[in-house]
């Protein structure tokens, strides 16, 4: 069984603001988000290959800085697409060839502080399951909110909010807040996603939920993430 983790590094991080995207911005260290996030699978020992998909844009920028660290796993740079959902898809094609017992380990690179031992996590339960979701039980309550459309009258267009209303509250300890890596035996990751493809209302929420919706008698395992894997999305969570 060959575990192959790809990086999804694909994002444009306009949120986080500046000249280059969120993954080349250097945290405390020096070193850049995507190469701490590279660093995470590539040193570790259950991970039999790396590889990073980037934007084309920058893909000279990745370039370097493979040259920079000398990976002894990363083989190779894919372009991403558009949309998330295609560098997965462009990832998964990339990959196509290898056995049918090959794991992807999909990782956003946007989570640079993921550890060996939520890795380990995902690598043991891939020896019993086609597909591993790594999360953390939610801490707050979570609201489903839906727009209230009957309560548009009379708003102006120069101020214009959707109104919003609670319509249901799940029980709190059945909320786990979803995270990376996202681990799929190959074959059924493929298959997943030529079903999505095929279906003209497709939108992707993340790679689980492309399992989820369209190989419903999968099951997803779920293992224990950590509060430190947790998303640079805004300047400040560099901060922290």
């Amino acid at each position: 069984m060959k575990n192959i983790a790809v990086i999804l590094a694909g994002g444009s991080g306009s949120r986080m603001g500046g000249p280059k995207p969120k993954q080349f911005i250097e945290l405390g260290d020096g070193r850049t988000i995507v190469e701490h996030a590279v660093d995470a699978f590539d040193s570790h020992g259950a991970i039999d290959e790396v590889a990073v998909v980037i934007h084309p844009d920058w893909h000279d920028e990745m370039q370097k800085t493979v040259e920079r660290n000398h990976w002894a796993k990363l083989h190779g740079i894919i372009d991403g697409g558009a949309e998330r959902y295609m560098s997965s898809l462009n990832a998964i094609m990339a990959f196509i060839d290898e056995p049918d017992d090959t794991n992807l380990l999909l990782h956003d690179a946007a989570r640079p502080f993921v550890s060996s031992e939520i890795i380990d996590r995902v690598v043991a339960a891939l020896v019993r399951n086609e597909a591993v979701g790594v999360a953390v039980p939610s801490t707050d309550t979570v609201w489903e909110v839906h727009p209230d459309f009957s309560d548009v009258d009379g708003m102006t267009s120069e101020r214009f909010e959707m109104p919003r209303i609670v319509v249901r509250i799940p029980e709190r300890r059945l909320m786990w807040r979803a995270q990376t890596p996202q681990a799929f035996r190959l074959p059924l990751i493929r298959d997943a996603y030529q079903r999505a493809l095929q279906d003209p209302q497709f939108q992707a929420t993340d790679d689980c939920g492309v399992v989820r919706k369209y190989m419903p008698g999968v099951k997803i395992t779920v293992v224990e993430g950590s509060e430190e894997n947790r998303k640079i999305t805004f300047a400040e969570d560099i901060k922290n």
